[in-house]
């Protein structure tokens, strides 16, 4: 017995497993802090706090995005940070997209993503609308009310009726701000039918398309291939997937991107999240290419940064949820900045699930 241990004890130090909570690649170190989980039956607006799917910060303020198509709305919370902990969690407003609006009146809202754009004081979101009731993805911007202002070009692969095939529930999950104030990018959750296949537990060819769009125009001007990881555990009944969730483009062309995985039959500790340092720099501009199963591309290149498996013992309820956003938050007494995970729970109508929010710290090495 005493053998097997010693064993054990060594293939883990050849592998390097993990326990910290500190979390590193050349480029950069993310460090778990603490969690806090919104209860379920918590209320703002006279709304149910759920379905939070994408956030951002600004200014002391988190607006945080709610994915309930019957009832499209964003909120604008506070997460009060004292140290290395969150102390508490308010909800100061609730802002309900005004659906009457005429670009929007046949729209499905499957709101994902949420920018705040401090120059002109508006907000930009994204929907992945309804591919299999032929409902388009969405990148659009309203007033602080929640007016519709104008949407953005969406390009045509990208559409539900596009012969490209754009996969329901995996079109656009990821919004951040681009690292100069100057655009947006939007993250595919899942490849277009046409450019690979979903992630199984065998390594497979399933590039996501991540594009950058213009504030000025609205317009798509870049566009970058970036590979999904193999399914993490083995789905023990018929449904497993991999995406992408979120993104922030920490420096030019580098990016943390947040992907999300999930298998049945494992219960509450079903879900896989990872954040990987990438860098796109060499990334092909694969905007004007149709078809990245048969074309020659150059994805982005990834490291794995963090895992949030190595954390679970430290988390309140022992486990990692649905996490679907990630932001920058402000500064830590330390001098580094924070970064804010938060989950989506969907209602707990899938099952008991968390409105979990994270708190890591970020720290560059260059």
């Amino acid at each position: 017995m005493k053998k097997m241990i010693f064993l054990a004890l060594m293939a883990c130090s050849l592998v390097s497993c993990k326990s910290s909570k500190i979390g590193a690649t050349d480029n950069l170190q993310l460090r778990y802090l603490d969690d806090h989980v919104i209860p379920a039956d918590h209320t703002a607006g006279k709304t149910l706090v759920g379905g939070l799917s994408g956030i951002d910060y600004h200014d002391g303020n988190y607006f945080l995005v709610s994915d309930q198509p019957g009832n499209p709305r964003f909120y604008t919370a506070q997460i009060h940070i004292s140290g290395e902990q969150i102390d508490s969690i308010s909800f100061s407003g609730v802002t309900r997209i005004n659906t009457d609006a005429e670009a929007l009146k046949n729209e499905h809202l499957d709101l994902e993503g949420i920018v705040f754009d401090a120059e002109k004081q508006e907000f930009i979101l994204s929907s992945e609308g309804s591919i299999k009731n032929q409902k388009d993805p969405m990148i659009f911007r309203t007033t602080p009310e929640g007016n519709f202002k104008e949407a953005f070009e969406i390009p045509d692969n990208f559409k539900a009726k596009s012969s490209k095939k754009p996969r329901g529930n995996g079109t656009f999950e990821g919004l951040a701000p681009s690292y100069d104030g100057k655009g947006v990018w939007m993250a595919m959750e899942l490849p277009l039918k046409t450019d690979g296949p979903k992630p199984k537990l065998i390594k497979t060819e399933s590039p996501v398309r991540i594009t950058y769009f213009d504030n000025k125009t609205g317009k798509p001007t870049r566009q970058f291939p970036y590979r999904l990881e193999p399914i993490a555990k083995i789905p023990w009944l018929y449904f497993a997937v991999n995406g992408v969730t979120d993104l922030l483009e920490y420096a030019p062309n580098k990016f943390l991107i947040l992907e999300r995985g999930y298998a049945s039959g494992h219960g509450s500790k079903g879900n896989t999240v990872r954040i990987f340092d990438v860098d796109a720099s060499l990334g092909t501009n694969t905007l004007d290419r149709n078809n990245l199963g048969v074309t020659f591309y150059n994805p982005a290149k990834k490291k794995l940064v963090f895992d949030f498996k190595w954390v679970k013992k430290h988390l309140s309820e022992e486990i990692i949820d649905n996490i679907e956003g990630i932001t920058f938050g402000p500064e830590l007494p330390n001098g580094n900045r924070s970064i804010i995970l938060i989950s989506d729970n969907n209602f707990n109508t899938l099952g008991e699930q968390l409105n979990q929010v994270i708190l890591m710290e970020f720290k560059p090495k260059k």
